[in-house]
C-alpha cells in the first residue's frame, strides 16, 4: 500500500533561535520512498543534515525570531500486513551473548529508571516464560494498569512516576514498558514516527505522531506498543533512541510558542488518501 504522510508545524520564535529538527524517515525505510521527501522551512533558511549516535537524521538550523512553519508531503511504501508478526519462539539473549550495540538499551535512561523498577519488574515478571512471552506480559501489564488520556501529557513525567500515577499518554505506556524490559534484561528501543487509522476504527482526536518501542530477541529488533497492545498498520518510523529525550520532534535553543501542529498519515486509494 501507499501511505501519505506530513505534517505542517509552526512556532513563533522569541528572538534569533537555533534549532534541531528530527523530522525525517529513519534510513532504515527510505528505500521506501516513493516521491521525495522534502522538508520546506518558512522563511526559507538553509538546513543541514547530520545523523546522530543512534542512527537517526537530523536538521539544523537557525531560525529568525517571528513565525517559523515547517511542512513536508511525502509518499511511502508499506507491506500492508499488521506489524508485530508473532514471534512466540524468538528468544532472549543472555547478556554475555549481545551484540555490543544494543548494551546501551539495557541501561537506565532520562525517562527509564531501571534501577527503580527493577524489583518491581522482577516481582511482576520473574515467573513469566523468557523471550517473546515475557515481553508480551510486560505489555498486557501496562496496557491493563495505565490509564491513556491527553490531559496527563506531561513532558517531565518519567516511567516512574507513570508507575506511581497510573496516567499518561502513549510515551508513556512505553517508557514503562522499555524500562520493565530492560530490568529483565531484555534490551528495549524507544521509537517515534507515523501511525494512522489505517485497519482500525478513527481515533476521536487529531493526528499526532507515535511513540512505540523495540525488543532485541532472536537476533533482531521487534516492534512492540504498550498502548495500543495489538498490531498495527502502517507503522512508519522516524527515530530510535534510549527514551523521549533522544528522539524529540524539535529542540529549540531559545523560547519557542507552538502555534499549530498538524500531522497527516493516510492510505492513499485511486491516487487519493482515504
Amino acid at each position: 500500500m501507499i501511505i501519505k504522510i506530513g505534517f505542517d508545524i509552526e512556532f513563533n520564535l522569541v528572538g534569533t533561535t537555533p534549532m534541531i529538527v528530527m523530522l525525517y524517515v529513519h534510513p532504515s525505510r527510505r528505500q521506501d520512498l516513493r516521491t521525495e521527501e522534502r522538508l520546506v522551512v518558512s522563511p526559507d533558511v538553509p538546513v543541514t543534515q547530520y545523523t546522530d549516535f543512534y542512527g537517526n537524521i537530523c536538521g539544523r538550523l537557525v531560525a529568525p525570531g517571528g513565525n517559523i512553519r515547517f511542512t513536508l508531503d511525502a509518499l511511502i511504501e508499506d507491506h500492508g500486513r499488521p506489524d508485530r508478526e508473532q514471534c512466540p519462539d524468538a528468544v532472549q539473549h543472555k547478556v554475555e551473548d549481545l551484540p555490543n550495540e544494543t548494551l546501551a538499551y539495557l541501561l537506565p535512561s532520562r525517562y527509564c529508571e531501571v534501577d527503580k523498577l527493577s524489583d518491581v519488574a522482577w516481582k511482576l515478571f520473574g515467573q513469566t516464560q523468557p523471550g517473546w512471552p515475557r515481553v508480551q506480559a510486560i505489555c498486557d501489564w501496562v496496557n491493563k494498569h495505565i490509564t491513556f488520556g491527553y490531559q496527563h501529557a506531561n513532558q517531565t513525567k518519567s516511567a516512574f512516576d507513570v508507575y506511581g500515577d497510573g496516567k499518561g499518554v502513549c510515551r508513556d505506556f512505553n517508557h514503562l514498558a522499555v524500562t520493565f524490559c530492560r530490568a529483565m534484561n531484555i534490551p528495549a528501543r524507544y521509537v517515534t514516527g507515523y501511525l494512522g487509522d489505517i485497519g482500525v476504527p478513527a481515533a476521536p482526536y487529531p493526528m499526532d505522531f507515535s511513540a512505540w518501542f523495540e525488543v532485541f530477541l532472536g537476533g533482531r529488533w521487534h516492534s512492540f506498543d504498550a498502548r495500543h497492545n495489538c498490531p498495527r498498520i502502517g507503522r512508519i518510523l522516524m527515530a530510535a533512541g534510549r527514551d523521549a529525550a533522544d528522539v524529540p520532534m524539535t529542540t529549540n535553543f531559545g523560547r519557542a510558542i507552538l502555534k499549530k501542529f498538524f500531522i497527516i498519515t493516510d492510505e492513499v486509494r485511486d491516487g487519493v488518501a482515504a
